[in-house]
Protein backbone atom coordinates (compact mmCIF):
# COMPACT_ATOMS: atom_id res chain seq x y z
CA UNK A 1 0.00 0.00 0.00
CA UNK A 2 1.58 3.47 -0.85
CA UNK A 3 2.03 6.02 1.13
CA UNK A 4 -0.68 8.06 0.48
CA UNK A 5 -3.20 5.89 0.67
CA UNK A 6 -2.16 5.01 3.91
CA UNK A 7 -2.57 8.51 4.84
CA UNK A 8 -6.14 8.62 3.75
CA UNK A 9 -6.91 5.82 5.82
CA UNK A 10 -5.65 7.15 8.92
CA UNK A 11 -7.42 10.46 7.87
CA UNK A 12 -10.51 8.30 7.78
CA UNK A 13 -9.95 6.43 10.63
CA UNK A 14 -9.21 10.09 12.41
CA UNK A 15 -12.61 11.34 11.58
CA UNK A 16 -14.53 7.93 12.31
CA UNK A 17 -12.91 8.11 15.64
CA UNK A 18 -13.27 11.96 16.36
CA UNK A 19 -14.79 13.00 19.47
CA UNK A 20 -15.11 9.19 20.38
CA UNK A 21 -14.01 8.78 24.24
CA UNK A 22 -14.78 4.79 24.51
CA UNK A 23 -15.02 1.50 22.18
CA UNK A 24 -14.45 -2.13 22.55
CA UNK A 25 -11.85 -3.78 20.04
CA UNK A 26 -13.39 -6.97 18.94
CA UNK A 27 -12.72 -9.90 16.02
CA UNK A 28 -14.86 -11.25 14.19
CA UNK A 29 -13.46 -13.52 12.00
CA UNK A 30 -14.98 -16.78 11.20
CA UNK A 31 -18.74 -15.15 10.99
CA UNK A 32 -19.93 -16.29 8.32
CA UNK A 33 -21.55 -12.89 5.50
CA UNK A 34 -25.08 -13.45 6.49
CA UNK A 35 -24.57 -13.46 10.80
CA UNK A 36 -22.14 -10.09 10.02
CA UNK A 37 -24.76 -8.65 8.25
CA UNK A 38 -27.54 -8.86 10.98
CA UNK A 39 -24.84 -8.67 13.72
CA UNK A 40 -24.03 -5.23 12.01
CA UNK A 41 -27.26 -5.03 11.24
CA UNK A 42 -29.08 -4.95 15.30
CA UNK A 43 -25.65 -2.72 16.56
CA UNK A 44 -26.74 -0.17 13.99
CA UNK A 45 -30.15 -0.03 15.06
CA UNK A 46 -28.40 0.41 18.82
CA UNK A 47 -26.64 3.59 17.28
CA UNK A 48 -23.29 1.30 17.29
CA UNK A 49 -20.80 0.81 14.45
CA UNK A 50 -18.30 -1.21 13.64
CA UNK A 51 -15.03 -0.54 11.58
CA UNK A 52 -12.67 -3.20 11.08
CA UNK A 53 -9.33 -1.68 10.71
CA UNK A 54 -5.91 -2.04 10.03
CA UNK A 55 -4.21 -1.97 13.28
CA UNK A 56 -0.85 0.07 12.29
CA UNK A 57 -2.89 2.28 10.73
CA UNK A 58 -5.31 2.91 13.62
CA UNK A 59 -2.31 3.58 16.22
CA UNK A 60 -1.29 6.44 14.20
CA UNK A 61 -5.43 7.52 14.27
CA UNK A 62 -5.78 7.04 17.62
CA UNK A 63 -2.11 8.48 19.12
CA UNK A 64 -3.19 11.09 21.67
CA UNK A 65 -7.00 10.61 21.41
CA UNK A 66 -8.82 9.07 24.34
CA UNK A 67 -8.73 5.74 22.82
CA UNK A 68 -5.04 5.39 22.26
CA UNK A 69 -5.41 3.04 25.07
CA UNK A 70 -6.63 0.30 22.79
CA UNK A 71 -3.71 0.12 20.88
CA UNK A 72 -2.73 -2.72 23.14
CA UNK A 73 -5.66 -4.85 22.10
CA UNK A 74 -4.70 -4.40 18.28
CA UNK A 75 -3.00 -7.61 17.47
CA UNK A 76 -4.52 -9.61 14.49
CA UNK A 77 -7.66 -9.15 12.92
CA UNK A 78 -9.47 -5.92 14.77
CA UNK A 79 -12.69 -4.18 14.41
CA UNK A 80 -13.70 -1.06 16.42
CA UNK A 81 -17.32 -1.17 17.75
CA UNK A 82 -18.35 2.26 19.30
CA UNK A 83 -21.43 4.80 19.54
CA UNK A 84 -24.62 4.66 21.21
CA UNK A 85 -24.66 6.60 24.63
CA UNK A 86 -21.80 4.99 26.31
CA UNK A 87 -18.93 2.52 25.64
CA UNK A 88 -21.25 0.73 28.57
CA UNK A 89 -24.01 0.34 26.11
CA UNK A 90 -22.12 -0.62 23.24
CA UNK A 91 -19.82 -3.26 25.13
CA UNK A 92 -23.59 -4.96 26.64
CA UNK A 93 -24.67 -5.09 23.23
CA UNK A 94 -21.31 -6.79 21.83
CA UNK A 95 -21.21 -9.15 25.47
CA UNK A 96 -25.49 -9.97 24.44
CA UNK A 97 -24.32 -11.09 20.87
CA UNK A 98 -21.30 -13.06 21.65
CA UNK A 99 -23.89 -15.74 23.55
CA UNK A 100 -25.30 -15.93 20.03
CA UNK A 101 -22.12 -16.06 18.13
CA UNK A 102 -19.37 -17.93 20.06
CA UNK A 103 -16.55 -16.93 16.96
CA UNK A 104 -17.08 -12.96 18.26
CA UNK A 105 -14.14 -12.33 20.17
CA UNK A 106 -13.57 -9.30 23.13
CA UNK A 107 -10.29 -8.36 22.66
CA UNK A 108 -10.37 -5.15 25.03
CA UNK A 109 -12.43 -2.01 25.64
CA UNK A 110 -11.50 1.61 26.63
CA UNK A 111 -13.54 4.25 28.86
CA UNK A 112 -12.78 7.08 29.83
CA UNK A 113 -8.45 6.67 28.93
CA UNK A 114 -9.13 3.49 31.27
CA UNK A 115 -7.93 0.34 29.39
CA UNK A 116 -10.03 -3.04 30.19
CA UNK A 117 -8.12 -5.89 28.89
CA UNK A 118 -9.73 -9.28 26.65
CA UNK A 119 -12.59 -10.74 27.59
CA UNK A 120 -12.64 -10.36 31.05
CA UNK A 121 -12.39 -7.06 30.99
CA UNK A 122 -15.03 -6.06 28.15
CA UNK A 123 -17.14 -8.35 30.44
CA UNK A 124 -16.71 -6.63 33.37
CA UNK A 125 -17.24 -3.26 31.80
CA UNK A 126 -20.59 -4.38 30.66
CA UNK A 127 -21.53 -4.81 34.07
CA UNK A 128 -21.10 -1.23 34.88
CA UNK A 129 -24.03 1.18 34.82
CA UNK A 130 -24.64 3.36 32.16
CA UNK A 131 -24.25 7.54 32.83
CA UNK A 132 -28.30 7.43 32.93
CA UNK A 133 -28.36 4.84 35.66
CA UNK A 134 -25.29 6.31 37.42
CA UNK A 135 -26.92 9.56 37.66
CA UNK A 136 -30.38 8.00 39.03
CA UNK A 137 -28.07 6.23 41.70
CA UNK A 138 -26.31 9.65 42.25
CA UNK A 139 -29.90 11.08 42.74
CA UNK A 140 -31.49 8.28 44.62
CA UNK A 141 -28.17 8.75 47.16
CA UNK A 142 -28.53 12.42 47.30
CA UNK A 143 -32.81 12.68 47.84
CA UNK A 144 -32.58 9.25 50.44
CA UNK A 145 -30.72 10.99 53.85
CA UNK A 146 -33.36 14.63 52.49
CA UNK A 147 -36.12 12.13 52.52
CA UNK A 148 -35.38 11.48 56.27
CA UNK A 149 -34.52 14.49 57.35
CA UNK A 150 -38.08 15.65 56.59
CA UNK A 151 -39.67 12.96 57.88
CA UNK A 152 -37.42 14.03 61.44
CA UNK A 153 -38.46 17.93 60.90
CA UNK A 154 -41.62 16.97 60.85
CA UNK A 155 -42.23 14.47 63.05
CA UNK A 156 -41.75 16.53 66.46
CA UNK A 157 -44.12 19.07 64.14
CA UNK A 158 -46.94 16.20 64.29
CA UNK A 159 -46.40 15.59 67.59
CA UNK A 160 -47.19 19.28 68.44
CA UNK A 161 -50.07 19.55 66.08
CA UNK A 162 -51.93 16.41 67.75
CA UNK A 163 -51.29 17.72 71.31
CA UNK A 164 -52.85 21.21 70.24
CA UNK A 165 -55.71 19.27 68.14
CA UNK A 166 -56.58 17.51 71.71
CA UNK A 167 -56.31 20.82 73.68
CA UNK A 168 -58.92 22.23 71.15
CA UNK A 169 -61.22 19.33 71.24
CA UNK A 170 -61.10 19.32 75.08
CA UNK A 171 -61.76 22.79 74.60
CA UNK A 172 -64.77 22.65 73.03
CA UNK A 173 -65.83 19.96 74.96
CA UNK A 174 -65.82 22.37 78.18
CA UNK A 175 -63.19 19.82 79.45
CA UNK A 176 -60.58 20.55 82.02
CA UNK A 177 -57.23 20.68 80.70
CA UNK A 178 -54.63 19.13 83.43
CA UNK A 179 -51.46 20.73 83.95
CA UNK A 180 -48.08 18.81 83.10
CA UNK A 181 -46.17 17.94 86.17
Amino acid sequence: MSKPVKDMIVRDYQRRFEGIEGAVVIDIRGIDAVRTNQFRVELQKKDIRITVIKNTLATKAIAGTPLQALEAAFKGPSAIAYGAESVVDVARAIVEWTRKVKEIQLKGAVLEGQYYDGEAGVRRLSEFPTKDEAQGRVIQLVLAPAGRVLGAAKAPGARILGIVKEIQDRLEKGQAIAKAG
